[in-house]
This record gives C-alpha cells, sequence and structure tokens, in this order.
C-alpha cells in the first residue's frame, strides 16, 4: 500500500549548534505528542517516514508520510515510544536536525531546525544543501 501525506513541514536553517544526539533526528517533546496524536488510532501504520524530493524555488522540500513498516535502507529514530523512519535520499540532509512541532493563530506544522542548510526559500517550504 502506497503512503499517504500526513502533513506539512517548514525548514529554517539554524547557524547554533543543536544538542548533540546519537539519532540522525532529535525529536522535540511537542513533536513527539503531534506524532503520538497523528498516530493514536491508525494502528496499520508503524510510524511516520521522511523523505525529500525536488520542490520549490530552492531544490528541496521534506516529505512526511506514514510507513506501514521500515524499508530496508531506511534509518529508524525511535525517540520516547515513537518510530520515525527517515528515508535513504533525506539522511544526509537530516544528520543534527531538530523536529519540532509548531502551532500559532496562522498555521500548525512540523518544523525542521537544519544546521545542513545553505539557503532557503522566503515561504520555508524549500531548501538547499
Amino acid at each position: 500500500m502506497a503512503s499517504r501525506h500526513v502533513a506539512t513541514a517548514t525548514v529554517r536553517a539554524v547557524k547554533r549548534k543543536l544538542l548533540p544526539t546519537r539519532a540522525a533526528l532529535y525529536l522535540t517533546p511537542t513533536a513527539v505528542s503531534k506524532i503520538k496524536e497523528i498516530l493514536k488510532e491508525k494502528e496499520q501504520y508503524a510510524g511516520l517516514k521522511i523523505g525529500v524530493r525536488q520542490r520549490g524555488c530552492n531544490g528541496l522540500s521534506y516529505t512526511l508520510d506514514y510507513a506501514e513498516k521500515k524499508e530496508k535502507l531506511d534509518e529508524e529514530v525511535v525517540q520516547d515510544g515513537v518510530r520515525v523512519f527517515i528515508d535513504k535520499k533525506a539522511q544526509l540532509t537530516l544528520l543534527g536536525t531538530e523536529m519540532d512541532f509548531v502551532e500559532n493563530k496562522l498555521s500548525a506544522e512540523f518544523v525542521f531546525n537544519n544546521p545542513n542548510i545553505k539557503g532557503t526559500c522566503g515561504c520555508g517550504e524549500s531548501f538547499s544543501v
């Protein structure tokens, strides 16, 4: 079964060093909580899968989909009871990245605070490394 789109994501280039971690990706408590909420009644899915695709004015954007299982070349991040699989093509662009969930009056979305990014578009949906 093909994966289904979960949510939108924004990318932010960060100049500061994020907390060192052994995981390929660090999930904030807010992101963990939102992922648990998304997957709560979707028992057929093992977790979320992060991918990357060509899109936008700066070249690349992240995708978030449901995942039934870990694929052969996926990197798996398990944190506080949630599983996130990182597609092979997205792995190098995510190293050292913090995944957060931000909600305000205008939007609710996952945000990738990524120290590897060289540039982003004005809306924050696409990036280059």
